[in-house]
């Protein structure tokens, strides 16, 4: 079972139609896989948190067959164990939708929030999908915020109202916003970048360390 969007009023529907090639690749999985979620991920965490995760998009194997973010692949190991060590999580992870785990303090959002081909959305469908997330990173309390890769950065840098030309993305870099809000980059916790050494466990905790600091120094 799903756990429900703790934002539900900002989520898209189900069949959400606003990126062709994107319904076409959810058309031919649920063809394909009927029994996955194979439809738009919804936020999870905290409506009150104070952390804002801004993640990529839903990964095949994992969000899009679960139905919760970065549960059931690879960067879920190292996200929910990062959250864990850091005390965001409640319960145990377990690589399921319905393990019952809950975050308290984060809320993790989708720049795009169906699973597009080879894990790439093009810009326009970045843009299409934005006022979703959009939505969601302005209905909560958080003044610190986590993208994770370039392309949620450069989502989260418009979505938190900054200029792209003045945040460049950089593991560890921090942005300002305009309205006081902060943005901290970090190298997506993909499988890619873990077996290739991009990112270590110790550099992605980092990220969350700094956040934890900025917290304490507001």
């Amino acid at each position: 079972m799903v756990p429900p969007s703790p934002l539900p009023e900002t989520e898209p529907p189900r069949d959400c139609p606003r990126c062709p090639r994107l319904v076409a690749l959810r058309d031919d999985l649920r063809a394909e896989h009927p029994d996955w979620w194979n439809a738009p991920v919804p936020a999870f965490g905290d409506p009150q948190a104070w952390l804002g995760i801004i993640g990529l998009a839903p990964g095949k194997q994992g969000a899009n067959r679960t139905g919760r973010p970065f549960t059931g692949d690879f960067a879920g190991d190292l996200m929910f164990a990062t959250l864990a060590k850091f005390g965001f999580t409640e319960g145990k992870y377990d690589s399921r939708s319905d393990d019952g785990l809950q975050l308290k303090g984060a809320i993790i959002i989708n720049s795009v929030k169906c699973l597009p081909p080879e894990n790439k959305p093009t810009p326009e469908e970045a843009r299409t999908c934005r006022p979703f997330a959009d939505a969601q990173a302005n209905a909560i309390p958080a003044r610190i915020f986590i993208a994770l890769g370039q392309i949620a950065h450069q989502s989260a840098v418009k979505i938190l109202g900054g200029k792209l030309p003045k945040c460049r993305f950089a593991h560890l870099a921090e942005h300002r916003m305009p309205d006081g809000r902060v943005l901290i980059d970090s190298y997506h916790c993909s499988r890619y970048n873990q077996h290739t050494g991009r990112l270590t466990a110790e550099m992605f905790e980092a990220v969350f360390a700094r956040a934890l600091a900025l917290r304490a120094a507001a």
